[in-house]
């Protein structure tokens, strides 16, 4: 019988990225949201009316309905890290437990303890402790983002480790170079302040249902109008955030940057490709158009890579199999010195156990040489270090020109709020609701990139998907994948529902 047409790893890269894409689904709008409700309990306590904490209390009903469901994705994708991916758990423990570990014991502890009180506290507590315990549940919420981001740009950009060949594991040597990692930085900054620009969208979104229904206007038009602020501002920030990520995946994942442009032929100059249609037949080296139609912008894309519309940004075909002009090493040479540094790996350790001192030592120094390049001895051809492109810029550009559409709808709001015709705009109202679904669209849009732009690596460069897996059959995994689909659909639905049911009563009378 041949091979099965899904492996081990295909199930279980699609089990961790329904899991992760449904968690998705929560996350961002708890990051937003919880601040938002903080800015409405703020006002609340500043003015005394009464109007304002029935606004926050029904916003707040809503955050903990996404808030409850959203606890039980997160949980079942941490547990697969140990049943799927034991092999990556094994090698790189020492280094990815550390930020989650922490995320658990402190950020989550922070929010958790003070989300009982912003919920059950109204009558129990002061007003100033109420919206104390309201601020503390919104910064311990982007607490717990801070350390899995962390955890998440350590895979993209490994620093502060050092391999232990003894143990053939990555053991952390310096914890504030993985915590202040610029991948990091700029993946909680970019993360967060797109979090906060959906949760406004959700906000105004759900408001504007209130105007079309003509009910609890008056509620609508104030919460539509801090949501728009908030979330402009927030618009301001995912475009500059956006723009330094940008240059951060050019200078340390070209392939990743390579393949969110189409790009496979390095050039200086390089442009952005505004609009294109990728050609799914292109493979790297061969002579096919990248593109069947294109739109490109010069010289753009250069300057985003490199702060200079003048200069060399390299492609796909430069990164898979080098450039001698451009002193680019490419994955095929990577190949060869990453099979050196597996021989060399396998080597030590036989001197080792045979009690070969002398062998032992000058197999680990050819490794220490060479282990720059470990994962690539694991790759078969040079084609596999290139990520699948199409959905990479696809995905890239739907989230970009999304991006650049939300700041108009906030603008709008804003403008017919000041000339207070809110009401009227049945049109701007309808755009604002169907944005809801546009921001998630982008947000999982964001998270495809990421993820998908990097492959085939679970640690950029050092080690790939096939390697991190689990030893088990393929249809342990297959059976597992639906149980999770059942659920995280049912789970998914639930909370529409119970939403629904929610807006549908609407703020306390």
């Amino acid at each position: 019988m041949g091979d099965p047409i899904l492996t081990t790893v295909d199930w279980a890269r699609a089990q961790f990225a329904l899991t992760a894409m449904y968690h998705w689904i929560f996350v961002p709008l708890t990051l937003g949201l919880s601040f938002l409700i903080a800015f409405f309990e703020s006002i609340y306590v500043k003015t005394g009316n009464e109007e304002w904490k029935k606004l926050t209390r029904f916003w707040m009903t809503l955050f903990g309905i996404n808030f409850a469901i959203g606890i039980a994705t997160g949980i079942i994708l941490e547990f697969q890290f140990g049943t799927n991916w034991s092999n990556y758990s094994w090698m790189v423990g020492d280094i990815f437990g550390a930020p989650l570990a922490i995320e658990g014991i402190f950020a989550f502890f922070i929010e958790a303890t003070f989300f009982a009180v912003m919920f059950f506290g109204w009558q129990r507590v002061s007003k100033g402790f109420h919206l104390f315990s309201t601020w503390m549940v919104a910064v311990g919420s982007n607490l717990s983002a801070v350390w899995i981001l962390v955890a998440n740009g350590w895979m993209q950009f490994p620093v502060g480790m050092a391999f232990n060949p003894d143990q053939a594991r990555f053991e952390m040597q310096n914890f504030w170079e993985v915590a202040l990692s610029p991948v990091a930085v700029h993946k909680f900054t970019h993360t967060t302040s797109s979090a906060f620009l959906l949760a406004s969208l959700f906000v105004v979104g759900i408001s504007a249902l209130f105007l079309l229904q003509e009910r609890h206007q008056k509620m609508a038009r104030r919460s539509m109008v801090v949501a728009a602020v908030f979330g402009f501002v927030a618009s301001i920030f995912v475009a500059f955030t956006g723009d330094e990520a940008a240059f951060s995946v050019a200078q340390r994942q070209p392939m990743k940057l390579a393949a969110m442009e189409g790009l496979y032929v390095g050039q200086e100059r390089a442009p952005i490709v505004a609009m294109g249609l990728i050609n799914s037949g292109k493979q790297p080296g061969d002579d096919q158009p990248a593109f069947h139609q294109e739109i490109k912008i010069p010289g753009l894309l250069s300057l985003l890579a490199n702060r200079d519309s003048n200069s060399y940004v390299p492609g796909i075909n430069d990164l898979v199999f080098g450039n001698s002009e451009r002193n680019i090493i490419g994955a095929q040479q990577r190949m060869l010195t990453g099979r050196i540094a597996l021989d060399e790996l396998a080597r030590y350790k036989f001197a080792k156990d045979k009690g070969d001192e002398a062998q032992a030592a000058s197999a680990l120094a050819l490794f220490d040489q060479h282990q720059g390049d470990l994962g690539y001895g694991y790759l078969s051809s040079p084609s596999e270090a290139a990520p699948p492109v199409a959905i990479t810029f696809y995905s890239f550009h739907l989230m970009v020109v999304l991006g650049t559409l939300f700041p108009v709808i906030f603008l709008l709001v804003l403008y017919f709020a000041f000339k207070n015709t809110l009401e009227q705009q049945r049109w701007l109202n309808l755009a604002c609701f169907a944005s809801i679904f546009l921001g998630y669209v982008a947000q999982q849009a964001g998270w495809v990139v990421a993820e998908v732009g990097r492959q085939p690596w679970a640690i950029q460069g050092l080690l790939p998907v096939g390697v991190a897996s689990t030893n088990l059959a393929a249809g342990n995994v297959q059976t597992t994948f639906f149980i999770f689909l059942t659920l995280f659909t049912v789970l998914l639905l639930a909370e529409i529902r119970i939403m629904m049911q929610q807006i549908k009563i609407g703020p306390e009378v």
